[in-house]
């Protein structure tokens, strides 16, 4: 073997090594098809803006983020079963925003047993908060805050009949307990408590309840095209209520789905307004937006933006080729870090994330307003 030849054979292995060491792989299993598509997609493409931009800078401590996405169709038996080849065969350092309450339920057994940080998972299930689960560190508030804020709104307006239609899982009855505290505070009861199966949605029966009991808001905590095929069963059925919705639905896919039903569908909501530049978090996206020719960012895109600023900044503290116990430590250290308006806030004790719940409703442009 001559000399060029021992030259170029070890440029080409210190250019191989040098590549593998300068990525730092996050592992995300998500529903990208099924009932949640649009709204996995907008939230990722929300953390997309902001990874995109520090790569764009050379990375963290001079590795790039490379995120590995797989799509778990919205089934937690395939969430868990992507999460273990992401932790077990990938070697991912973290996972990050997972899709739905039972989903990440199932994937905590991986987490515990490879002791790998969760960040941004994007449901607020109060299981996910209390007890503290030690590898999971909550960003967005709790559906029991959202569903809380949800009622008082609604009382607030003088509606005293409301409904109440859930998923029958673990998600539905978080938003319904929640739902159940603000119906309690302004001292009513349900008009109508009925849940329905998950996977195959069936609103035939329930409509003709939600007619007899002449009630004025409907509040359905579920996920996308649930929630799309339910306000569409109680509108055939001839009923006016004002439909109210959690903002796992907050996504302009979600506005295009409702189609013409989607007027004046009130959705909660965890982030500040989109196009509130009071916020420099929401300045900062709708810039990185605009410099890659994108639209408007929606309620989605900045939950992603949000998530992904909380991931960058563990993993700088987190130091030189961090590693899950690193990165772990470094999260339970993040003390009053500013997103951009909003302050998160971690310990050992504590990994709730942010406490902001808000409202908005869907315009005749088809655009959350607030």
């Amino acid at each position: 073997m001559n000399k060029l030849t021992v030259w170029c054979t070890a440029l080409a292995l210190a250019a191989i090594t040098h590549a593998s060491q300068a990525q730092i792989l996050i592992g995300q299993t998500a529903g990208f098809t099924g009932p949640v598509g649009a709204g996995v997609k907008e939230t990722t493409d929300g953390a997309k803006l902001y990874i995109d931009s520090v790569n764009a800078k050379g990375g963290v401590n001079g590795q790039k983020i490379e995120l590995i996405s797989v799509d778990d169709k919205f089934e937690p038996k395939l969430a868990s079963e992507n999460a273990k080849k992401l932790i077990e065969e990938q070697n991912v350092v973290a996972l990050f925003l997972t899709r739905g309450t039972p989903h990440t339920e199932a994937i905590i057994p991986h987490l515990t047993k490879h002791g790998v940080p969760l960040v941004g998972p994007s449901t607020g299930a109060m299981v996910l908060h209390q007890p503290v689960q030690k590898y999971i560190f909550n960003v967005r508030a709790t559906y029991q805050r959202e569903a809380e804020k949800a009622v008082s709104h609604l009382h607030s307006m003088g509606i005293t009949r409301i409904a109440i239609i859930y998923a029958d899982d673990s998600f539905g009855a978080d938003g319904v307990a929640g739902a159940q505290k603000g119906l309690a505070t302004a001292k009513l009861q349900p008009a109508v408590l009925e849940k329905f199966n998950r996977a195959k949605p069936d609103f035939a029966p329930i409509a003709p309840k939600v007619m007899q009991s002449n009630a004025q808001a409907i509040i359905m905590v579920a996920s996308g095209q649930a929630v799309v095929d339910g306000t569409k069963a109680f509108r055939t059925a001839g009923s006016a209520a004002q439909i109210v919705t959690l903002s796992n639905n907050a996504s302009s896919g979600f506005i295009k789905s409702l189609g013409e039903n989607a007027r004046g569908v009130i959705v909660t909501q965890v982030f500040p307004y989109e196009r509130s530049i009071a916020f420099s978090m929401v300045k900062e996206a709708q810039e990185l937006a605009k410099a890659k020719g994108g639209d408007d960012i929606s309620p989605a895109m900045l939950e992603g933006f949000a998530a992904a600023k909380v991931l960058v900044e563990g993993l700088r503290r987190a130091g030189p080729k961090p590693t899950r116990e690193k990165l772990q430590a470094a999260l339970d250290g993040l003390r009053k870090y500013d997103l951009g308006g909003l302050e998160v806030n971690f310990s050992p004790e504590d990994h709730t994330g942010l406490d902001f719940a808000d409202l908005s409703i869907i315009g005749t442009d088809g655009k959350f307003r607030r």
